[in-house]
């Protein structure tokens, strides 16, 4: 693992329809069957909306609560109203104790990514390859990376344990 306090991240980037959130649900189940803990955080820069209109916590926020949490015995979810987008690295820290967080998304961010590729999409990448550690594709790609196919989800967190993971002995 990293060094106390620093948790490693990673992006998981590629074009709309290339199967990046399919391959992100089959790394995620390989890494908690290797018992680790695993953070995710979803990109969307359309804007989203949680919150069901007439529900209480809904009613909450349209009363003008800034910030509404939902909680329950297994789970709980806060919405906060911001100004601006926050940076991935002020949302990190509210993710709780976990060994890693993926990102799936934030392709123009500063984090190592892992970009995923279907020849019937595209075979250009979106990424330089300095900003790559890996590929998950379904044809060769000439980029000096480790490369996977698209559910090679062992392989992946294979790299991940290798680069991220190790625990300490």
């Amino acid at each position: 693992m990293s060094e106390a306090g620093h948790v490693p991240v990673i992006s998981v980037v590629g074009k709309s329809g290339v199967g990046k959130t399919t391959a992100l649900e089959l790394v995620i189940r390989e890494i908690k069957m290797r018992g680790y803990r695993v953070g995710t955080v979803k990109h969307d820069t359309h804007g989203f909306e949680i919150d069901k209109p007439g529900k209480d916590s809904w009613r909450h926020a349209q009363a003008g609560s800034d910030a509404v949490v939902v909680s329950g015995p297994h789970k709980m979810a806060l919405i906060r109203s911001v100004d601006e987008e926050m940076h991935l690295d002020s949302i990190i820290p509210l993710m709780g104790d976990v060994d890693l967080v993926i990102t799936e998304g934030y392709k123009r961010g500063n984090k190592p990514k892992i970009e995923v590729t279907r020849r019937e999409r595209s075979t250009e990448l979106i990424c330089q390859p300095a900003e790559l550690i890996g590929i998950m594709a379904d044809y060769p790609v000439d980029v000096p990376v480790p490369q996977f196919d698209l559910d090679d989800a062992a392989g992946v967190v294979n790299l991940l344990e290798e680069l991220y993971l190790r625990r300490s002995e």
